[in-house]
């Protein structure tokens, strides 16, 4: 028996059967993305405790606000990218400049993580505040644009059987990367005796120009029958009207005028607002229990926990319930969870209480939700895939951050008028009231997409 064969008999109970080609295909894709998710997630764990060390925990809702606003240019520049340069160009051209300014950064934080902060006044404080933000705005930017454009390609290769079982196993192997990149890699620091997070940034670059080697392979070996798109009966004429729209943000033109899209923006931030509200609850109790490297050590093992609970949910089989059950039953039993999860959280409020609760919910999210919210994409145009889907993962995921943080701009008045304590529990029990309607509007978006969804797929069409 080869590995390979091995390997195919022991995800078959949980993922489904694969032939020979689409298991490696999958695989290869899964590998791809576990470097992505793995730096990702180490620079994302280390973008709150830099910020935090270097800017100051108070100023985190507005470095949100600040990532929105950036983020808008960004993404423009981006769709024109896409209309210069095939996908696998755009791959390459983003892994390069994300790369390039992780060194440069890394370098920065050798240079000003170990001064005395609380000491220094005038140009270095202005630049201390200035390479927090940057930073801020290059993890969000790192954070919206390349899961994205990897989604995109993915879907864009990929048809609906085949994505039903396979985009599962592209996530759970994604995880590894989630799982040993924050805490190992955030942790080499304290473990070599250095004062600075400059190394963890250093082994970021290396895995985004693995990320790039990785997708060479994948194209070169993939056999092109397996890298072929869904294609509708209405396609063409779709495309054809799309072509004939104003070019200029042509994503987000799509997106407005099509209500498919718009429950998919939907669906993508509701998670999003109620988790950027827990999560600033969790930030400032972890601020206040660790500083420095072990900071940045929490929170990277938080970000482990968080790949290691939803790795432990796909290879319980979490995938199958999109799989068997269909796409519809996955993105309605999401809102019934975080509503548990709203519950539980104006209940109890303690740091490890907290630490369960965002681990858990995010893994949930990115087990069960991801998967099934990517599959929305597969009966839909290129442009949809590619233009609007950007637009989509980046300002439903930092849109609804920003709403989630111009809520949190309400915490610190109610300390200082009530108290720290009582203050935080009166912001608790305005989120959860806040929380739970977002739920019953998210049910009904559920609902309504899985039943477009399914409908597409059976008339074999496009939505839009």
């Amino acid at each position: 028996m080869t590995i390979l064969s091995f390997v195919q008999k022991i995800i078959r109970p949980v993922f489904g059967t694969f032939e020979t080609e689409e298991c490696k295909k999958f695989l290869r894709m899964g590998l791809i993305f576990a470097f992505i998710i793995g730096s990702y997630w180490t620079i994302r764990t280390l973008k709150n405790a830099l910020f935090m060390t270097l800017v100051g925990a108070a100023q985190l809702p507005y470095a949100k606000t600040a990532s929105l606003f950036f983020l808008l240019p960004v993404i423009m520049m981006y769709t024109k990218l896409l209309d210069r340069y095939s996908r696998e160009k755009i791959f390459y051209i983003l892994s390069s400049v994300y790369g390039i300014f992780a060194v440069v950064f890394g370098m920065s934080f050798a240079y000003t993580q170990g001064l005395d902060h609380a000491n220094l006044e005038g140009w270095m404080a202005i630049l201390l505040m200035v390479i927090g933000y940057g930073f801020y705005l290059f993890v969000e930017s790192y954070g919206s644009l390349m899961p994205a454009l990897f989604w995109a390609i993915a879907s864009d290769t990929t048809v609906p059987e085949s994505a039903k079982k396979g985009f599962s196993l592209v996530v759970a192997i994604a995880q590894f990367g989630g799982i040993f990149g924050p805490f190992i890699i955030n942790s080499l620091p304290r473990r070599l005796g250095f004062t600075t997070s400059a190394l963890s940034l250093y082994v970021c670059a290396a895995a985004m120009a693995c990320s790039m080697y990785l997708f060479r392979s994948f194209f070169k070996k993939t056999p092109q029958e397996l890298l072929v798109s869904y294609h509708g009966k209405n396609e063409a004429k779709e495309e054809k009207q799309q072509e004939e729209e104003p070019h200029f943000l042509e994503g987000l033109y799509l997106l407005f005028t099509h209500k498919y899209l718009l429950a998919i923006f939907a669906v993508i931030s509701f998670p999003e607002i109620i988790g950027t509200i827990f999560d600033l609850h969790f930030n400032s109790l972890a601020s206040q229990h660790y500083s420095g490297v072990h900071l940045a050590e929490y929170l990277g093992m938080y970000g482990s926990a968080v790949n290691i609970i939803a790795f432990i949910f796909l290879i319980c089989g979490i995938g199958n319930i999109t799989r068997i059950l269909g796409v519809g039953i996955s993105l309605l039993l999401m809102p019934i969870i975080y509503g548990g999860a709203i519950f539980g959280f104006v209940t109890l409020n303690s740091l490890t209480f907290l630490f369960g609760l965002m681990a858990s919910s995010k893994a949930i999210n990115y087990a069960l939700n991801g998967p099934a919210i990517k599959q929305l994409y597969i009966p839909t145009t290129h442009n949809v895939r590619f233009k609007s889907q950007a637009w989509m993962e980046t300002f439903g995921s930092r849109g609804a951050k920003e709403v989630g943080a111009i809520f949190n701009m309400g915490l610190a008045p109610l300390q200082a008028h009530l108290g720290a304590i009582a203050g935080r529990a009166r912001h608790a029990i305005l989120a959860s009231y806040f929380g739970f309607v977002i739920v019953v509007v998210w049910v009904v978006m559920a609902l309504f997409l899985g039943k477009k969804y399914k409908a597409a797929i059976d008339e074999k069409r496009v939505v839009c």
